[in-house]
């Protein structure tokens, strides 16, 4: 297994046998306004791709966690080809279709590619009203033989639906979109520094790979925010924080 962070959420990942896209955002820095509410007025995305963007639009299938702008955003949509097996959430499959696509795959639980595995798993995008208005949000599992099981786990704070899922599935490595996204009130959407920390305790034979950070105008947690947190707890070798770009063998 290797994966690459592109910027944000989005991934480039060799996984059995097949290359995965998973939550491209595309756009060229500044391509999109701030999020609402969210206490400034930085243009969206703060930064470019780590490299010319046709580095990422042959992927073998394109996963979608959820329909956010900064995880399949209008470029994603134009840029990769109509006919690429595409999966997503059951809520999104229509959505996405409605844009062109031909070969959209609404997960519900479960589905297959080339001989890995998609489950579906849970989270919460924030709590209260707030998580409410943020819509269905999904992480999925990926297995495959001769592969460490792999979990994404998508835009969630640090929930039960989580612990069920490293529970049952006892992935070797889960991805976190951290971050600590948030509106001027409220509390997080995405994890922040002692969900990350929470994780690390509840389930310490794993590793952690945390993305989502340094990209967005309302995410508040920051790759050097994050490290230097994880340092004082002595769990630095525990969690990656690649920078954009970066690869990671995580066999």
């Amino acid at each position: 297994m290797k994966l690459q962070l592109i910027r944000h959420a989005a991934l480039w990942l060799e996984y059995g046998g097949s290359v995965f896209l998973i939550d491209p955002m595309l756009g060229e820095p500044g391509a999109y306004p701030p999020i609402v509410n969210s206490g400034n007025e930085r243009r969206n995305p703060l930064v470019g791709l780590p490299g010319p963007v046709n580095m990422w639009l042959k992927p073998d299938a394109v996963i979608v966690t959820h329909f956010h702008n900064d995880h399949w955003d209008t470029a994603a949509a134009s840029l990769l080809a109509k006919d690429i097996p595409l999966f997503s959430q059951e809520e999104d499959g229509e959505r996405i279709s409605a844009q062109g696509f031909t070969a959209v795959t609404p997960i519900q639980e479960q589905a297959e590619f080339r001989g890995v595995r998609l489950i579906r798993t849970g989270g919460r995008h924030g709590t209260g009203e707030i998580g409410k208005l943020m819509g269905p949000v999904s992480g999925f599992i990926l297995q495959a033989s001769d592969e460490p099981v792999l979990y994404i786990a998508g835009d969630t704070i640090w929930c039960e639906e989580v612990r069920e899922a490293l529970d049952r599935y006892q992935p070797e490595t889960v991805v976190v979109n951290a971050g600590e996204a948030r509106f001027v009130s409220g509390d997080p959407i995405t994890m922040n520094e002692q969900d990350i920390l929470s994780l690390c305790v509840y389930t310490p034979e794993t590793k952690v790979v945390a993305v989502h950070m340094d990209a967005i105008n309302h995410c508040h947690l920051t790759r050097d925010k994050l490290q230097e947190r994880l340092e004082e707890k002595g769990l630095l070798g525990r969690v990656h924080i690649p920078s954009d770009g970066e690869f990671l063998a995580l066999d």
